[in-house]
């Protein structure tokens, strides 16, 4: 077997960062197989408050400095120093890395999503503009170096942006789909869930008003909110009145007991790579309802694995579980079928060929 390559990631984030999501922990998956297959890795993501320059995060380097909008610096400064690498990822959230025009060996793109309209959540015009553009700019600068997504959606805007190569690396989950579903009937009083970062993208105040709308519409619900964020102070005053519990951040055991008791999983974001919470909860026997938005769709197969929302409005929303509310049967089907891809997409069945293409990569370019 082919053995002892070096590769890089570059990621703004590292697990360690209170900031880290869900593209961190596809990050983690991919090198720590390759570490289990004999490969050295080694992870470079900006600096935060009370991070180590440099630390071992059992057996995975992590290397840490420069900010925001410096660390492609830092990591230029860096690597400098080091042996070179057979293959480096770079990964692009909004702003790359720039690694072809500094790495001396083979590069290859990641991106979980082109940000596109997530630019507005979180900046006032005219930066959110200048970062669309400058996103798109980028992007086409890089068409000759090959990319890499899971996402069918942000392949096509690749594509459509001229870039030349685009492999497509199925997203997984390490949590063990439920063998025995057991009964959990469709019912009021309703028990929601929403798991996922409290940050403007993620359009978490939706998912309350829906919950609002549920109940002027005479339907007993309640929501529980899994996860913590610059916006919870925000949601917290706008939820007062109503049957929301914040949860905060969750242990893995806490987190998958919440989405297993969960009736329906509610999803606002204004865009995903995947949307891996959707698949965590499809795995406890949990559907989702969703809004249309690139990933979700992917992530929710519309009224068979869950419900897609005719539009991106609280509203529609609302309506989404009120329509899974009339087919209990239906709903019961939604939890097999979702269990039964979740299982599917397992990391064990997806990471041996994501590391067999990353390797061909640093192997072949």
């Amino acid at each position: 077997m082919w053995r002892g390559v070096r590769f890089l990631m570059l990621n703004w984030r590292d697990l360690r960062n209170p900031l880290a999501g869900g593209a961190e922990r596809v990050s983690e998956a991919y090198l720590r197989a390759l570490l289990a297959r004999g490969h050295e890795v080694v992870w470079f993501a900006n600096t935060f408050p009370g991070a180590p320059r440099e630390e071992m995060l059992e057996g995975l380097r992590v290397v840490r400095a420069g900010g925001r909008f410096t660390s492609w610096l830092a990591a230029r400064r860096w690597a400098r120093g080091q042996e070179s690498f057979d293959l480096v990822m770079d990964q692009h959230h909004g702003i790359p890395w720039f690694a072809p025009w500094w790495v001396k060996g083979r590069v290859v793109a990641y991106i979980h999503e082109v940000l596109g309209p997530i630019w507005s959540s979180f900046y006032p015009w005219p930066v959110s503009a200048v970062g669309r553009l400058q996103e798109r700019w980028f992007l086409r600068r890089y068409r000759h170096t090959p990319f890499w997504t899971g996402c069918d959606f942000t392949a096509d805007q690749l594509r459509g942006l001229g870039v030349n190569s685009v492999t497509q690396v199925s997203y997984g989950i390490d949590m063990e789909a439920l063998d025995d579903l057991g009964e959990k009937k469709l019912e009021e009083p309703l028990r929601l869930i929403v798991v996922t970062r409290l940050a403007p993208n993620k359009r978490v105040d939706h998912v309350i008003e829906s919950l609002r709308h549920l109940r002027k519409e005479g339907i007993q619900a309640s929501l529980k909110i899994v996860g913590d964020g610059q916006e919870r102070s925000r949601l917290e005053r706008q939820a007062r009145g109503l049957p929301v519990e914040f949860a905060g951040r969750l242990a893995e055991e806490e987190k998958n007991a919440a989405l297993r008791e969960a009736h329906l999983q509610l999803h606002a974001s204004v865009r995903e790579g995947w949307g891996l919470n959707i698949t965590e909860g499809n795995a406890m026997g949990t559907p989702a309802v969703v809004y249309p938005v690139p990933g979700l769709v992917e992530s929710t197969r519309d009224r068979e694995t869950g419900w897609v929302a005719e539009m991106e409005t609280p509203q529609s929303l609302a309506d989404g579980v009120r329509a899974a509310l009339a087919v209990p049967d239906e709903y019961q089907r939604w939890r097999e079928a979702g269990r039964d891809r979740a299982r599917d997409l397992h990391w064990d069945n997806v990471l041996p060929a994501a590391c067999d293409q990353l390797e061909a990569w640093a192997r072949d370019g």
